[in-house]
């Protein structure tokens, strides 16, 4: 899987867009460039105060670190958090091997990881969407065991490790949320094993067409109709399934009418049909009991 590595300055270093607009948590990114600029590799910065983003005004608050803090607590948490310029598509976060220094909360947008073999083959583990974190991988020895990068072109909020810790300590609301977030990475990475287990193929791709339209829903998003950021190609190599196999799978619950596809566009039409192949309660046998 290619990464990006963009060579004029540090790829963690804060960039900054040229005019930042604040709308309910999500940036929208007016980048006004000049031949002159073009020419240096650089841009000026006009800065709108009155469009600052911070966790307070942050549509995602409620699903990632803010959730539930008092006003005293989340201003430490803000004070700490280091923002920047949205992420081209493929770009990297972090690389294996690396020293990490923070943990990232993905704003907008969405990001894949994944781990490398010895003789090279790679395996995707995880795909990231708006108020997840990425980069716990490394809490265990200081150093990243997977690659990230940017699917799309993806905000983060960069979460100092050391600072985060001594608020940590410091505030038992922002302790409970921290602990809150890495299970809920936990609580994926199990959901992987056992969707790697001994589930069909159909299954496979039915739990993780359910799964991100909870997750999705989770967000605001609409739950039914939605654009894969991800290519099937990589949907076939986190799901464990050649790329011919995703393609039959989505024509044929397609052909049965439980959802549309359009390229990258799904719209699920029938969700207790994807709960059923799953073998997961349906709301219609829900309301039975």
């Amino acid at each position: 899987m290619a990464c990006v590595r963009f060579s004029g300055g540090d790829p963690g270093a804060d960039l900054e867009p040229l005019i930042d607009l604040t709308r309910g948590g999500t940036i929208a990114e007016i980048h006004l460039s000049t031949r002159d600029q073009h020419m240096k590799k650089c841009a000026r910065v006009i800065r709108l105060a009155g469009y600052k983003v911070s966790c307070q005004n942050c549509s995602l608050a409620d699903l990632c670190l803010p959730r539930g803090l008092p006003p005293e607590e989340l201003g430490k948490l803000d004070s700490i958090i280091k923002r920047r310029a949205p992420l081209p598509r493929h770009e990297c976060l972090f690389g294996v091997g690396e020293k990490c220094r923070f943990l990232y909360a993905v704003r907008s947008g969405a990001v894949k990881s994944w781990v490398t073999s010895t003789n090279g083959d790679e395996r995707i583990i995880g795909f990231h969407l708006p108020g997840e974190l990425v980069g716990v991988d490394a809490l265990d020895d200081g150093h990243h065991s997977c690659t990230a990068a940017a699917l799309e072109s993806t905000s983060v909020c960069r979460v100092p490790i050391e600072a985060l810790n001594a608020l940590a300590s410091a505030y038992p609301g922002i302790n409970a949320q921290v602990q809150r977030l890495l299970g809920e990475v936990l609580t994926q990475a199990n959901e992987l094993l056992v969707l790697l287990g001994k589930r069909s193929a159909a299954e496979r791709m039915a739990s993780f067409l359910l799964n991100l339209s909870g997750r999705l829903q989770r967000r605001g998003f609409s739950h039914r109709e939605f654009s894969l950021t991800m290519t099937r190609h990589d949907i076939g190599n986190y799901l464990g399934l050649a790329l011919g196999t995703v393609c039959r799978l989505l024509a044929e619950l397609q052909e049965a009418g439980v959802l549309s596809v359009r390229r990258r566009y799904i719209h699920i039409h029938d969700l207790d049909r994807l709960r059923a192949i799953v073998g997961l309660p349906t709301a219609s046998s829900a309301a039975t009991i």
